[in-house]
């Protein structure tokens, strides 16, 4: 069998390319976040030519290698990988050698692992490069119509409720458009909480970006968390992208406390802080802490 180091080619449509060995470096390779046609020809050659790639799942990596007619030599690096790991492979750039590093899908280091070899790369002195490519992020911005001036890209929310609700209340005043990840089997409650924290906001759920069943909902956060309440289950990766504060003014407290003493008079702290967003739409837990405090204070 031929010596996958050795053999440094790669196939387009059944034509074979030669690679060339890169210059001694770690390079952070971006992968297809769906459609195996979004890989550059430039990610290809260091793939095919790198003396050592590093991927997250090797067998994730196996099926794009296969794809392009890859022959490779694959080394695990992932979040369980360990320090002596990623010190490994800077010992290969130091000695001379070149490392690819892949992710499942996408940006190497965008919620994936990576960062603490870079950090490692860059203490080392040796070369470390992007080879730039598919992101999820940067593809549901594009699609959400939302204002992509700005944004914070905030990864995955916590599972846990209050942790949750505390994270998106540290992101209530970002004036950008809110990115984040989310598993399918939480999109239903994280877009209630994303509502509850934030008001009710222009957004955008963004699923299975460039695979054959993509599928772009976009709506009111509030609409958005009523349909996939409704839907029995959820499938594939998804992205969600909600609008920054709108630039009207928010009303003052005055006007606040005039809204909630009015509600508290037929109904309970509770539902008179779901109505106060209703019509305000400022975040209900806010509103409800305001509610508890004023029926306080009689």
């Amino acid at each position: 069998m031929t010596d996958p180091i050795s053999n440094r080619t790669y196939a387009i449509r059944g034509t074979a390319h030669q690679a060339h060995r890169p210059e001694p470096g770690l390079y952070l390779v971006a992968t297809p976040i769906g459609h195996l046609d979004d890989l550059s020809l430039r990610a290809l050659d260091i793939i095919a030519g790198a003396d050592i790639l590093a991927c997250e799942d090797t067998r994730v990596t196996g099926k794009l290698l296969k794809r392009y007619g890859i022959e490779r030599r694959m080394a695990a690096y992932h979040e369980h990988s360990g320090e002596k790991a990623g010190a490994a492979l800077v010992e290969t750039i130091r000695g001379g050698g070149s490392v690819a590093l892949v992710s499942d899908a996408g940006t190497p280091l965008v919620s994936d692992p990576g960062y603490e070899l870079v950090r490692a790369a860059i203490e080392a002195e040796v070369s470390v490069v992007a080879i730039p490519g598919a992101s999820a992020v940067l593809t549901a911005l594009a699609v959400s119509g939302l204002p992509s001036d700005a944004f914070f890209f905030a990864g995955f929310l916590p599972a846990k409720e209050k942790a949750r609700a505390d994270r998106l209340e540290q992101l209530l005043h970002i004036p950008s458009t809110l990115i984040f990840y989310e598993a399918p089997h939480r999109i239903a409650a994280s877009l209630a909480a994303m509502l509850e924290a934030l008001g009710d906001r222009p957004a955008a759920v963004c699923r299975e970006l460039t695979k054959m069943h993509e599928t772009i909902y976009r709506g009111s956060l509030r609409e958005l968390a009523e349909e996939f309440a409704a839907l029995e289950t959820v499938k594939g990766e998804i992205v969600v992208c909600i609008a920054p504060p709108a630039e009207d003014a928010p009303p003052n407290e005055a006007d606040i406390d005039g809204i909630l003493e009015g509600l508290l008079a037929e109904m309970k702290p509770a539902k008179a802080a779901q109505e106060a967003a209703r019509l305000t739409g400022l975040p209900r837990r806010e509103l409800y802490q305001r509610a508890l405090t004023l029926k306080d204070d009689g």
